[in-house]
């Protein structure tokens, strides 16, 4: 939800791994035209959506701490700008230069700032840009709230936050 704040490689992941939204049960990996028309809109040529698929599963199921087998995409340094980052060697789909950027944000600021709403029922990735590496939430005016209501009415009434039973 916050992604507009991202730039760059970051803002690629970003896009890239919400191209799944949980809320609205909507992949867009599902439909070829749109995933077409994504890539197409970041300057890339879209590719196999199957191996995407995969790619964007694994790199969600890291964020979320489980292990996962990234495919191998052979890549370059690249000192553009003065800056390093790593590019795709020899294809340039969207998913290869996807995995590129993630090698990159990753070896440049680590996957701690890459995280996913910790509400199951959105699980929208975004860039935590907080001080001390703490937001839990992609966005506190939503999944935020709707946390910390479910978590009041299920205190009870008369219950505050720090009373114990």
């Amino acid at each position: 939800m916050n992604s507009a704040t991202a730039t760059g490689a970051t803002a690629l992941v970003v896009d890239f791994l919400n191209t799944l939204d949980v809320e609205t049960r909507s992949d867009l990996l599902d439909r070829p035209a749109a995933w077409s028309t994504w890539a197409g809109g970041r300057g890339l040529m879209a590719g196999d959506p199957d191996l995407a698929r995969s790619v964007r599963g694994a790199l969600r199921n890291v964020l979320s701490g489980v292990p996962a087998e990234l495919p191998a995409v052979p890549l370059t340094v690249s000192a553009a700008g003065g800056d390093l980052r790593l590019v795709p060697t020899a294809i340039h789909d969207a998913t290869s230069t996807v995995l590129a950027a993630f090698a990159t944000v990753a070896a440049q600021e680590g996957l701690s700032r890459f995280k996913l709403c910790a509400a199951d029922d959105c699980r929208w990735a975004f860039h935590d840009h907080s001080k001390n590496h703490s937001r839990t939430w992609c966005d506190m005016a939503v999944c935020g709230n709707r946390a910390k209501s479910r978590k009041y009415r299920a205190r009870g009434p008369g219950e505050s936050a720090g009373s114990t039973p």
